[in-house]
């Protein structure tokens, strides 16, 4: 079941139960054992801090993306990370070259306000959001229009969010700290970034 997340100068559907129980909790167990997971220090407004989380990059040859002054070269698709590509890229007809999995080990663990709207990445192009684990509050905020309301999304186990179009331009989005006591979630954001030394590639 899609819905329409309601945004100005944006568009996101969330796809609530996109995996079912059984799946996500398959595919949650094997990325947390098969991930070679580290904790990047990142450059932040000028300043080098440990990510607030456990990280990731996998991707096809040549798909290196940079965030927060980290390079990422990519680690090669392992088994899981390409079902869950074929199965995202069949349901939206949009293609991934990349994955970026952040693990946050329990409610301490966070991500602060961004867009994803770094020069590799092609502009405009699906960015596919899928939760694994605990549910967080995704926390998302318009860029320059300060008066709009946050606009908070529980994402679920096996849930799908799809960020399109324009959304990265004009909105910014974190997962917030929280008191409650939570378990580990895993998300996984697939992109498609530019590969500049693949022959004929635009991207």
């Amino acid at each position: 079941m899609e819905s329409v997340i309601p945004l100005i100068d944006g568009e996101c559907v969330l796809v609530e139960r996109f995996l079912n129980q059984t799946r996500a909790d398959r595919f949650f167990l094997d990325i947390r054992q098969t991930a070679l997971w580290h904790q990047p220090q990142l450059n932040l407004f000028g300043k080098v801090a440990r990510s607030p989380r456990l990280a990731a990059w996998y991707g096809d040859p040549g798909a290196v993306y940079t965030y927060s002054g980290l390079v990422n070269r990519p680690l090669p698709w392992f088994e899981g990370l390409r079902q869950l590509r074929r199965r995202i890229e069949g349901h939206t007809g949009a293609r991934f070259n990349g994955v970026l999995i952040n693990l946050y080990r329990d409610g301490n663990d966070a991500m602060g306000w961004h867009s994803d709207d770094e020069a590799e990445l092609v502009p405009g192009a699906v960015i596919a959001s899928l939760s694994l684990g605990a549910t967080r509050r995704f926390a998302m905020r318009h860029k320059r229009r300060p008066r709009l309301a946050v606009v908070n999304i529980a994402l679920h186990h096996g849930s799908l969010l799809l960020m399109r179009g324009q959304t990265q331009q004009h909105w910014r989005h974190a997962l917030p700290r929280t008191r409650q006591t939570v378990g580990a979630r895993i998300n996984l954001t697939f992109r498609r970034v530019r590969i500049a030394d693949a022959p004929g590639s635009t991207g």
